[in-house]
C-alpha cells in the first residue's frame, strides 16, 4: 500500500507558496512522504480575500502567477473546493483559466466538486468540462451522492465519467468506504451569507430579512436533499461546548432549546456558526452507491482525513480505518472487489494519477514504500460512536526503505520526503 500523503488544499488549507512549503517540510523529519497540490481557494483568498465576485483582469493575472510559480516549485496539480468559501464564488471560466497554466506543467486538476447532492450531475459535468477545456487530467475527490432523493443514481454519475474517458479525457475518482461524509458546519449555510468571513456574516444575520432568507433557503435545501431535518448531521468537534460532540443537531437543539422542529434546528446551527463553527459528520449516502463506486476500475481509495489525535472529539472513523475497512470488509467479507484490485486502487493507480513515476509498485528501482499486513485478519475497529481505535492486522510499514511502524508501535524513524512533480525544479 502507498504511504504518500497528498496535501490537496481543496477543503480550506492554505497552500499557496508551494516552494516554501515543500522546502520547509523538507527540512523536518517526516514519517511519511508528502506532496502538495496548489489550492485554488488559498490562491483566491490571497488575491481577493473572501469576496463574492469575479476577479478583475489584474487579479486574475496575480492568481495565474501564483499557480504558475507553485507548479514550477513542484506542485502536482491544482485543487478546488467549490462548496467552500471562497472557491464557491469562482465561475467555471476562472477555474479553466488557472487549469490551463497547470496543464502547461503536466499537472492535473483535482476537485471537491461544486455539489454532491441534488446538482451532482451538473457538478460532474463542470469538472469534466474544465478538464476538456484546459487539456489536463481530472481527479474528482471523494466521489459520492449525498442527496437522499438521488440514492441509487450512481450508475448515472459513474456513466458520466465513463463517457468522458471514452472521449479520451483521463478522469479518475477517489472514495472513502463509508456512508457518511465529514466537513464543516458552515457548509450547510448559504454561500452568499458567508461572503467576507464570519464577522460579515454576523452583520447579515442581524438583519431580520436576511435571517428569514437563510431559514427559507436552508429549509428548501433540506427538502431537495430528501431529509426531513438535521438528525443526519452529527457534531464531531465543537470547542465552545464539548458535550455536543457525538450528538446530532436535532439532539442538541432539543437539549438547548427544549424543542427540535426544523426552524429551531436551523437557529441552533446559526448560533453554533456564530460561536466559531463546528466539525461535522453527515450521514447522507447509501451503501449500494458506495459499493457501485468502489467496483469501478478508475476509483482510488482515499481517506480524505487529516492526522487524528486522540481527544474528546468524535471524528469520522475514516481517519483510523478507511483502507483497513476496504481490505477487511469489502474484500474479505463481502468479496466486492479482489484483494489485488483493492491494493491497486491504493497504490499504483494513485501513484500514476499524480505522476509519481517511481512509486506505487514493487519493482526494481522504485522507492520501497510498503505495508505488510495479514489479509486474513486486517480489519477496521473505528466506529462512528467510538472512532479513536486503530486498525488491526498491519505488522509493518516501510517508507523509503526504512521501517516506521513495527510490532504494534512507531519506530521513531522518519525517512519520509517532500515529493515534487516529476520534472519540477528541485
Amino acid at each position: 500500500m502507498g504511504v504518500t500523503s497528498l496535501v490537496t488544499g481543496n477543503c480550506g488549507t492554505s497552500v499557496t507558496d508551494v516552494g516554501e512549503f515543500l522546502g520547509r517540510i523538507g527540512q523536518k523529519p517526516l514519517a511519511v512522504n508528502l506532496a502538495t497540490l496548489v489550492a485554488h481557494g488559498s490562491v483566491r483568498r490571497k488575491v481577493m480575500g473572501l469576496d463574492d465576485r469575479a476577479p478583475t483582469p489584474e487579479e486574475l493575472k496575480q492568481m495565474e502567477a501564483l499557480v504558475e510559480q507553485a507548479m514550477k516549485d513542484g506542485a502536482v496539480g491544482l485543487s478546488t473546493g467549490l462548496i467552500y468559501v471562497p472557491g464557491t464564488y469562482a465561475k467555471t471560466d476562472e477555474i479553466v483559466d488557472l487549469a490551463r497554466i497547470v496543464a502547461q506543467y503536466g499537472g492535473l486538476y483535482a476537485t471537491h466538486m461544486r455539489n454532491e447532492g441534488d446538482k451532482v450531475v451538473d457538478a460532474i459535468n463542470e469538472s469534466i468540462h474544465i478538464g476538456e477545456e484546459a487539456h489536463l487530467p481530472v481527479e474528482i475527490s471523494h466521489f459520492k451522492i449525498s442527496s437522499k432523493n438521488l440514492w441509487g443514481q450512481s450508475p448515472v454519475t459513474l456513466g458520466l465519467v465513463r463517457e468522458a474517458r471514452a472521449r479520451g479525457l483521463t478522469v479518475t475518482v477517489d472514495q472513502y468506504a463509508y456512508t457518511a461524509s465529514s466537513t464543516s458546519l458552515d457548509s450547510r449555510l448559504p454561500t452568499w451569507l458567508r461572503a467576507g468571513g464570519l464577522e460579515a456574516a454576523k452583520k447579515r444575520l442581524a438583519d431580520k430579512d436576511a435571517g428569514q432568507r437563510v431559514v427559507k433557503e436552508m429549509k428548501e435545501g433540506l427538502k431537495r436533499s430528501g431529509f426531513k431535518d438535521y438528525a443526519f448531521a452529527m457534531v464531531a468537534s465543537y470547542e465552545p461546548d464539548r458535550s455536543f460532540n457525538g450528538k446530532s443537531i436535532a439532539e442538541i437543539t432539543k437539549q438547548v432549546r427544549g424543542k427540535s422542529d426544523v426552524k429551531d434546528q436551523i437557529a441552533q446551527i446559526i448560533a453554533m456558526y456564530e460561536a466559531g463553527g463546528a466539525s461535522m459528520v453527515y450521514h447522507g449516502m447509501s451503501e449500494p452507491d458506495v459499493q457501485n463506486i468502489m467496483r469501478e476500475p478508475f476509483t482510488m481509495i482515499a481517506s480524505d482525513s487529516g492526522v487524528r489525535q486522540i481527544d474528546e472529539s468524535v471524528p469520522h472513523p475514516r481517519g483510523y480505518g478507511n483502507n483497513a475497512r476496504v481490505l477487511g470488509h469489502y474484500v474479505r467479507e463481502l468479496k466486492l472487489i479482489s484483494l489485488e484490485d483493492a491494493i491497486r486502487k491504493m497504490t499504483s493507480l494513485p501513484a500514476q494519477t499524480f505522476g509519481f513515476r517511481d512509486r506505487g509498485m514493487v519493482r526494481e528501482g522504485f522507492a520501497a514504500d510498503l505495508v505488510i499486513f495479514d489479509e486474513r485478519t486486517i480489519s477496521d475497529r473505528a466506529t462512528f460512536d467510538k472512532p479513536h481505535q486503530y486498525a488491526t492486522g498491519i505488522s509493518c510499514v516501510i517508507v523509503n526503505g526504512e521501517s516506521v511502524f513495527a510490532e504494534g508501535q512507531m519506530t521513531g524513524a522518519r525517512p519520509g520526503a517532500a515529493l515534487r512533480r516529476f520534472g519540477a525544479n528541485n
